[in-house]
This record gives structure tokens, C-alpha cells and sequence, in this order.
């Protein structure tokens, strides 16, 4: 409950404090996007003379990261299609999905609009600029076989529950059956995402472990430019360092220090959940390079292979630039560039510092924890049923879905 009512107070002060100011560079021409950026805007200086990029930034309208396949090489929206994604994607924001009650989509289902910026659509097809057809590369058959192995394992631990034996969604494609003997097995692969088991924090996702935060995008998973709340970027310059903090999640947040001093990445065998952040001026750009990931890391499927090269360009007094190029020739048949425009909040009413607080509130996750102990009692004693028969995580009511729910009027692939 105190989380909750840490959320909805966080929320509020987002709505009310934070004032969100048309981006100018999101009508930018085509041939702009082409060349992967816009001018940079070079009166804008620190008092030593840098391209000054403080403040606190934020996206201002929602863009899919990859373009629907149907628009092809299309770079815009229409007006006509706009119109149409905002209306669809309010009455998806609006619904109630907590039905029925007592069961677990009521709990899952109990972040309702209040959690959700409002955001209208961008006229930009897709956030991914290169390649061209704004789709993010192919997996390598590697990814692909891990993943398979992990959905097995995860589908494994489900087979003795009520997701499986009421045929619910996240059991579709497999049977009711009896427990597995996975169920006492360690996961064949580091798991981001739960499974129906409490052996330890790791059977549980990452939000739920506090640790969703990641680059680039701030949040694992996100689209760049979505969220439950969005995040933003609090950007802080010295003559000899730059700070940035990512506000994501339910207090999530953290704190990214920029080494500015031209010294080499860290020895390979130093690897970080944030990699390891080296810039440096080109022109009027702020140019960081991003390597010694941990193998724990979640990067789009990436992991500690990952290369990004960030470029951050002030384009006007109220926009900010952010293109950045993942590499990872374990993980992606090629390199693939995204490009996101921030605005520019009110530097006098944003007079305050956001601390996250996941770890400090997080009584969800002892509680998961001390729960599971007391089953595993309850079964060795003969007073409960085996805890593989309980549905903890991965759990889903297979709701008949709403009308526009099945209505995409762009075609399949859209990423909202």
C-alpha cells in the first residue's frame, strides 16, 4: 500500500509540476532525419565556453521505436492517422482492466490511466533511423535459441498451475500438466523477466527487484518514448565532468557520471550495470562511448557485448537531440541508430531533486519472499499444496479483449 500511494503522489507531482512545451525539431524535413540530425544551435554556451546542455528533458509526444511495416519508408504520419492513434490509444488507457475481482489480473490490472502520461502521437513513423526501413535488425539464431530455452523453462514452472489447467494466456501453447522437475532446477539462463517460483529475488523480473533501469532508454523494454511515467533527463555540466540523472519507473531512477578527462575505458574484466561512459566534445556535440556492460545488462536482448556511441546536440533553446548507434555482433545481424527530441522543461518550477526510492519502499519483494517460505511450510508439513500448483508470477486471466483492442488501423507491428 505505501508503494502505491508513493506512485500516485510521484504521478501527481509529474503532472502538476512538470509543464510540457511543444518540440520544435519533431516537424523536421525528411532529409534532415536522413542525415541523422539537425543543426546544433551554437549560441547556446556554458560560462567556460562548452555547449551547455543542462536542465531537466523530456519527450513530449509518443513515437514507436520501430515503423509499422505496412508504411514501408515512410518517415511521417498523416494528420488523418494521428488523429486516429490518439483516439485508440486513449480508449486503451481508459479501460478497465481489473476483472475479475479477487483473481490475478485484478491485481495486475490495478494501474489504471492515473499511472500513465498523457502523450499525443508524434508525427514520426518510427524512432529508429538506420536502417532505413525503421525496423530494428534481426536477433542472431543465438539470441533466438536462448530465448526459446528460457520460455520453456519459464512454461515448465507453469504447467501444474491454474494458469495451465484454466488455459489462461500466458500458458498458451502448452498443457496443464503434472510439476515439473524443473521446478527445482536453476534457470538454464539469467532471467530478466519472473518465473512461477520464489527460490530468491532472481525467479522475480527486474522492476520487481528494483533494478529496471538501463541504458539507453532508462527503463528495460521501453520504446524510448513510453513508459508508465515516462522518464526524464537531468543533465548537470562542470568544466571537468557531466551528470545525468534517468527518472524512470516507480522510483527507479539513478545517476550516470560522464568521465570527460580522455582517459582509455576500464580493463575488460571490469564490467558495470551501466557500462562504462567516456565523452568528449566533437564541435558542438557531446559525443559518449559506452562499453564493459555486464553480462547481466538487458539492452533490446544485448548484454556485455554491447558498443553504444551516444550524441547529444543542443538544437535550439528548448530542444535537445539524442541519437544513439547500438553495436553488438553477438546479438544483432548489424548496427541500428534510434533518434529521440527532448524538450526542455521550466528550469523554476522543476526547483528539486528526484531521489529514487525503489530499493528503500520496496516491501513487495521480502514479502514475495517470506510468502514462498511460509508455502514451502505449509507443503512439508502436509497443511498446503505443493507450491509448483500455485500460480505466483506469470499469471493471466484470458479476458475476452476489447473491440479496439483488436483494431489497429495501421496494420500488425504497431509498437503501442
Amino acid at each position: 500500500m505505501r508503494q502505491i500511494l508513493i506512485s500516485v503522489v510521484a504521478v501527481l507531482m509529474v503532472i502538476v509540476i512538470f509543464k510540457l512545451i511543444p518540440v520544435s525539431v519533431t516537424g523536421q524535413s525528411p532529409e534532415a532525419i536522413a542525415e541523422f540530425g539537425s543543426p546544433a544551435d551554437t549560441s547556446l554556451k556554458t560560462s567556460w565556453g562548452d555547449p551547455d546542455l543542462q536542465g531537466i528533458w523530456t519527450h513530449d509526444s509518443e513515437v514507436p521505436l520501430q515503423r509499422p511495416p505496412s508504411l514501408g519508408d515512410r518517415l511521417f504520419f498523416t494528420e488523418e492517422e494521428v488523429a486516429e492513434l490518439d483516439e485508440l490509444r486513449a480508449k486503451r488507457l481508459d479501460h478497465d482492466y481489473r476483472a475479475p475481482v479477487g483473481t490475478p489480473n485484478d491485481v495486475s490490472g490495478a494501474y489504471n490511466a492515473v499511472f500513465h502520461l498523457r502523450k499525443p502521437t508524434g508525427l514520426r513513423t518510427s524512432l529508429i533511423i538506420d536502417p532505413p526501413d525503421g525496423q530494428m535488425p534481426a536477433y542472431l539464431p543465438r539470441v533466438l535459441e536462448e530465448r526459446a530455452i528460457l520460455q520453456e523453462f519459464r512454461w515448465a514452472l507453469l504447467q501444474a498451475s491454474p494458469a495451465c489447467k484454466n488455459k489462461e494466456r500466458s500458458c498458451d501453447g502448452h498443457e496443464y500438466g503434472p510439476i515439473s522437475p524443473k521446478f527445482d532446477e536453476p534457470a538454464p539462463i539469467y532471467g530478466r523477466g519472473g518465473v512461477n517460483r520464489s527460490d530468491g529475488p532472481e525467479d522475480h523480473g527486474m522492476a520487481t527487484r528494483c533494478l529496471a533501469g538501463f541504458l539507453p532508454a532508462g527503463g528495460e523494454g521501453t520504446t524510448f518514448s513510453s513508459g508508465q511515467n515516462g522518464f526524464s533527463r537531468l543533465i548537470v555540466q562542470t568544466r571537468d565532468g557531466i551528470t545525468m540523472h534517468y527518472d524512470t519507473g516507480q522510483g527507479q531512477g539513478w545517476q550516470r557520471h560522464i568521465v570527460m578527462n580522455g582517459s582509455p575505458h576500464l580493463p575488460d574484466n571490469v564490467r558495470q550495470w551501466w557500462g562504462d561512459s567516456r565523452g568528449h566534445w566533437e564541435g558542438d556535440t557531446l559525443v559518449i562511448d559506452v562499453t564493459n556492460f555486464s553480462p547481466k545488462t538487458s539492452i533490446f536482448g544485448g548484454n556485455e557485448n554491447v558498443h553504444l556511441v551516444e550524441r547529444f546536440t543542443r538544437t535550439g533553446p528548448e530542444t535537445l537531440e539524442y541519437i544513439v548507434t547500438m553495436e553488438d555482433p553477438t546479438t544483432w545481424e548489424r548496427p541500428w541508430t534510434v533518434m529521440v527530441e527532448y524538450t526542455k522543461q521550466d528550469d523554476s518550477a522543476n526547483r528539486f531533486y528526484i531521489e529514487p526510492r525503489c530499493h528503500e519502499g520496496n516491501y513487495g519483494l521480502p514479502g514475495l519472499l517470506a510468502g514462498a517460505r511460509a508455502e514451502d511450510k505449509a507443503y512439508a508439513e502436509g497443511e498446503g499444496p505443493h507450491p509448483a500448483t500455485i500460480c505466483t508470477s506469470g499469471c493471466s486471466e484470458k479476458l475476452e479483449a476489447p473491440e479496439f483492442e483488436t483494431i489497429n488501423p495501421l496494420g500488425a507491428g504497431y509498437g503501442y
